[in-house]
């Protein structure tokens, strides 16, 4: 029989670890029905029959964001067998918090008491499962500890019925039976009356009373805040905490030396300082893009690629092919689409896997030991006084692998108008499918350097700083941003079991999009290049000057003239730009392919570098490289913006900023630095990149939009905040 578990905790308490732990690779991700917010569930690696939800981390069942209310729709309604509580022992007054209200759903529930192995404090297991009456199992889901007996108390609660709860004063406790008798027929009536005394207003819609019921209830509330001079959502929060410190107090021995720095600590005070965290981060990605990207002896991302380049698909794989053409006596044309179109197109792109896997590795690494968590906390810093919420920077974090799941981070986000601004700065944050162009144009223009690549980084995050600076001047934007609360977990080592497995998700992701979207437009673009219209016949071109895609090129290269795209390369440049909206690892690819046409080209993969080289100086590849990495995005990661912004008109506006923003940078690039460093001679673009240079900087500093001030509830600034 099929027993459905329910997996809650708060965020960072090392629930994604025990998901993987426990089911391994039988996983499904899909979305929620009706929401965009992600969907992770499976079944336990040996026992088929339990099958695991995965839950979007919450602090509370007093939903905030979307992923809360996903959380507690699932727990109050859809009624799992078991709720398997993943509680951080090392916060874990804070991660009881939710306890106390997982054990009002009338539902078995099982506190895994995670992190046993760092905690400092003595914590009794026994004495805690006997104040919470439920079973506590101490774990490390990093180590895979106390699984086996995890696995054995689900199985053991799951025929059981109900939760005994914890009770509160005598006053809220009479206060909560009231209402529990004016309620209808319910599956967890008790946890429905406390949300009723709290003015849930997502309980007060569900329940629809009538105007009698109504007015008994608001008799009830005033009764109590008349009692306890304080309103009742902050008087059962109160009441919680008072049970906790009750709990705390019989089963956790405070550990004496407990005001000494731990070792998280001590490393916090360096990397989290208030001068040194933001050079100490940038040099830790300076380092990681120099062992990815770079040119030293230790970059071996670059050492791979290399070979992958030259060897792999420079002459073992064209020679095993042309062997093959050869050997079946092929038509000339479907050889040179094997080998111009499919091979030279993919390969380019494929070429790099070794470099994008040596940055997922170490990304992961730095997520997994609890540094990208700091980082969070250190752009809060920075970002707060921009307008922006540290809250942002997540959704950025996370686009560091895909633009899409980070776009869809952005619904943690609790205010519209920062949800909105986060969604439209996510794209300018180099993702895995856009480390392709910062490889190529690295590599061909300048020598491989880890400089190039981290300065991609650092303008992504500036075009965020920006666009955050400019954007809070209007009224759409206007106002504080919210608070932001999260916590840090403790330093570890990181596991390598997460790390590949992170690794590869974020690399076979690229790896398949190579294998079928790459694959067939590979296949179109080879066409497009090969065939074109001589002297009024259609037919198979040398030059691909001539070519289709050459003329739909040159139509509208036009557009980007003032950004240095001139010349035989402006419709290559123009084409690559165009076919980077279907996937940005397609830039490359269409390089590839054009450039493999050229007829130049000999077996070593590098002389792609040469010929690109030629075609672009130093100036008009930077100016190429801003306006792809900060123009729209793929159409998967558009999608994702017109879900999550459910409104026609702005993703239309978010979609027409990013590119207007881009031109303008990349124009501005050019323009001015061409100026100054004699490549080009001053015109009327030049007049206007001035000009636009001149606005942004006026709409930095100039005064914006004062909004009323905002009331932040008391149960936000209490919940929130205390405790932490």
């Amino acid at each position: 029989m099929e027993i459905k578990i329910a997996l809650a905790g708060n965020p960072n308490s090392g629930k994604t670890t025990l998901f993987n732990t426990l089911t391994g690779s039988r996983q499904r991700v899909g979305n929620w029905p009706g929401v965009t917010v992600e969907k992770k569930e499976g079944t336990v690696k040996n026992d088929h029959d339990l099958l695991i939800q995965d839950l979007p981390g919450i602090y509370s069942l007093s939903p905030y964001s979307l992923e809360e209310v996903v959380s507690r729709t699932y727990l109050v309604h859809e009624r799992p067998d078991v709720i398997l509580n993943i509680v951080d022992a090392t916060n874990i007054e804070r991660n009881l918090y939710l306890t106390t209200q997982l054990l009002e759903l009338d539902i078995p529930v099982i506190v895994a008491l995670n992190m046993m192995d760092v905690v400092e404090d003595q914590i009794d297991p026994k004495k805690l499962s006997e104040q919470l009456h439920v079973p506590v199992v101490e774990i490390s889901a990093l180590k895979n500890k106390g699984i086996d007996e995890l696995l054995v108390q689900i199985k053991k609660v799951s025929t059981k019925k109900g939760q005994q709860f914890l009770p509160f004063t005598e006053d809220v406790e009479a206060s909560v039976s009231f209402v529990e008798k004016l309620l209808p027929h319910l599956e967890c009536p008790r946890w429905y009356a406390i949300k009723v005394l709290e003015r849930d207003e997502r309980v007060d819609e569900e329940m629809n009373f009538s105007h009698d019921i109504k007015k008994e209830i608001s008799c009830q509330i005033d009764h109590l805040e008349e009692i306890y001079d304080d309103d009742t959502e902050s008087l059962i929060t109160n009441e919680r905490y008072a049970q906790i410190a009750q709990i705390i107090a019989k089963a956790v021995k405070k550990s004496k030396g407990k005001h000494a720095l731990t070792l998280s600590d001590k490393i916090d005070k360096v990397v989290t300082n208030r001068i040194l965290a933001l050079p100490i981060f940038i040099l830790i990605m300076y380092c990681v893009y120099t062992i990815a990207m770079g040119s030293t002896p230790i970059s071996i991302g670059t050492m791979g690629t290399g070979w992958a380049n030259d060897v792999l698909f420079g002459e073992w794989i064209p020679g095993a092919v042309d062997s093959m053409i050869g050997a079946l006596h092929l038509n000339p044309i479907l050889g040179s689409l094997i080998q111009d179109g499919i091979v030279a197109g993919v390969g380019a792109t494929l070429g790099f896997v070794p470099q994008i896997l040596v940055l997922f590795i170490f990304l992961s690494i730095l997520e997994d030991c609890g540094y990208m968590a700091r980082v969070a906390f250190i752009m809060d810093r920075l970002f707060r006084k921009f307008g922006l919420s540290g809250k942002s920077f997540i959704p950025l974090l996370v686009a560091t692998g895909c633009g899409v799941p980070g776009i869809m981070a952005s619904r943690t986000i609790e205010q519209d108008r920062d949800r909105k601004m986060t969604i439209m700065t996510t794209g300018f944050i180099p993702c895995g499918a856009k480390m392709p162009i910062i490889g190529l144009f690295a590599g061909a223009i300048f020598g491989n350097s880890s400089l190039v690549a981290t300065s991609a980084f650092v303008i992504g995050i500036a075009a965020v700083i920006i666009t955050g600076i400019m954007l809070k001047k209007f009224k759409a934007f206007a106002g504080e941003p919210a608070p932001f609360v999260m916590e840090l977990p403790v330093y570890h080592m990181p596991s390598i079991h997460n790390v590949l497995h992170s690794t590869w998700e974020r690399g076979w992701s690229f790896i398949k999009r190579a294998g079928t979207l790459i694959l067939l437009s590979s296949i179109v673009l080879w066409f497009l290049q090969s065939f074109g219209f001589v002297n009024g016949a259609f037919t198979l071109v040398e030059d691909n000057n001539h070519s289709l895609l050459a003329s739909i090129g040159n139509a509208v290269s036009w557009i980007f003239y003032p950004l240095g795209w001139v010349g035989d390369m402006a419709w290559k440049a123009t084409v690559a730009t165009f076919t980077g909206l279907i996937a940005k690892e397609e830039v490359v690819n269409t390089f590839g392919v054009l450039y493999n046409h050229a007829g130049e080209l000999s077996e070593a993969g590098d002389e792609i570098w040469a010929l690109v080289a030629a075609d672009f100086s130093a100036v008009t590849a930077y100016s190429f490289m801003i306006f792809n990495l900060l123009c729209a995005p793929c159409f998967a990661a558009m999608g994702a913006i017109k879900r999550e912004m459910n409104n026609p008109k702005w993703t239309l506006l978010s979609i027409g900023y990013m590119c207007g923003f881009a031109y303008v940078c990349a124009m501005i690039v050019y323009q001015i630095g061409g100026l100054l460093l004699g490549e080009v001679s001053f015109n009327v673009f030049t007049i206007i990149a001035i000009v636009l240079l001149a606005g942004m900087i006026y709409l930095l500093f100039r005064k914006g939009y004062q909004p009323e001030s905002e009331a932040i509830s008391t149960r936000e600034l209490k919940f929130r905040t205390s405790k932490s």
